[in-house]
């Protein structure tokens, strides 16, 4: 479905009144034949895409949840965000209040909603777990029970896999997954997807090789699943004891996609249209003994079989995956990637907000 152009209400009000008044004032008015619309509504008319969706005041918790229509929407709204963010932008979510709980550390997840928020015209609460009830005993879901009475919609990360999901049955305001434990991170995934499309241009026909701990990684959990909806090849790198959980490639198997899995990274190089590559995520360890976190590093040597138009992406922190030679090379995707990820938590907080 294509997007049609949103025309902000107060205006629109604006307009119909002048109207209103010129068609009772001059006859001229009345029996204008010109299919044209008037001056004052094309002036006010913005550019902002309405798209046909069901997200309205729906949760965020999996991108098991979203089909190939929802993501064009998604896309659509996002790209037309990062293409021109103009002044009308900034008052769509005016007055509406986006509540923040991370129960884990994050940097880029936390600030680019809050960032979204902001840009879109809300405002942002924050809780601090370590400051909070939760340390007097509050269970979470009293918690979130009692935030959603001063915000209109929530994102939350927590380290239990399913808590947010658990907790999104308490509450009748949109709550958004922003990643739990080893789970899933759905926006992660969307803002992946979109940065690909971005990039090289199309998700369909292209191969995406990830790299790294693919057993923890939440992130590559979600894109693995989300990359489904098109046509596409997966390759798994990791050492054996990090490979990619059973449950994630029998989902992907399924839905009939080709899946190998490597040990040696250049071994899947030549054919890679984009290197996801990921940390050993020490913090899931068992113990420090456990943790290997020098498993695959890449350097420009690494990318010198390459092909000229494949991409780099991480979903960042990095710490030693990434050699910082990379950066200046084209093919590096990750410091935009991450700032993709503000285009897509605006269009998500937009439309789940049914803003547009």
């Amino acid at each position: 479905n294509p997007p049609v152009l949103c025309v902000d209400p107060a205006a629109k009000r604006a307009v119909s009144e002048r109207q209103r008044q010129f068609s009772f004032s001059d006859s001229r008015v009345r029996n204008n034949s010109s299919s044209d619309p008037p001056a004052e509504e094309l002036q006010v008319e913005r550019l902002i895409p309405v798209v046909r969706h069901n997200l309205n005041n729906k949760h965020i918790l999996s991108v098991k949840q979203f089909d190939r229509n929802t993501l064009h929407q998604i896309f659509t709204v996002a790209h037309q965000f990062k293409r021109n963010l103009a002044p009308e932008i900034h008052t769509l979510a005016t007055g509406c209040v986006l509540g923040t709980m991370f129960f884990e550390p994050s940097t880029r997840t936390h600030l680019s909603f809050t960032s979204a928020m902001q840009r879109l015209g809300g405002t942002v609460i924050t809780l601090s777990p370590s400051e909070s009830s939760l340390l007097k005993g509050e269970s979470i879901e009293d918690t979130v029970r009692n935030i959603q009475g001063y915000c209109d919609i929530m994102v939350m990360r927590h380290p239990t896999p399913g808590q947010v999901t658990s907790a999104a049955r308490y509450v009748s305001k949109p709550l958004i997954n922003g990643g739990d434990g080893v789970g899933e991170h759905p926006t992660q995934a969307l803002l992946d997807v979109f940065t690909i499309r971005e990039e090289i241009g199309t998700v369909n026909g292209i191969t995406v090789t990830m790299v790294g701990d693919l057993k923890h990684g939440r992130t590559v959990h979600s894109l693995a699943r989300l990359l489904t909806l098109y046509n596409v090849k997966l390759q798994y790198v990791s050492p054996p004891e990090l490979e990619m959980p059973r449950e994630v490639t029998e989902y992907v198997e399924k839905k009939g996609i080709s899946q190998t899995s490597y040990v040696n990274m250049l071994d899947a190089m030549a054919s890679t249209d984009v290197l996801y590559v990921t940390r050993i995520q020490k913090e899931r360890f068992p113990s420090p003994e456990d943790y290997a976190k020098d498993s695959y590093l890449i350097t420009p040597e690494t990318l010198i079989k390459a092909k000229p138009g494949m991409i780099v992406m991480h979903p960042l922190p990095r710490v030693n995956e990434i050699s910082v030679e990379i950066d200046a090379d084209p093919r590096a995707a990750y410091f935009r990637q991450a700032e993709n990820g503000v285009y897509i938590r605006m269009a998500l907080l937009a439309m789940l907000l049914g803003k547009c």
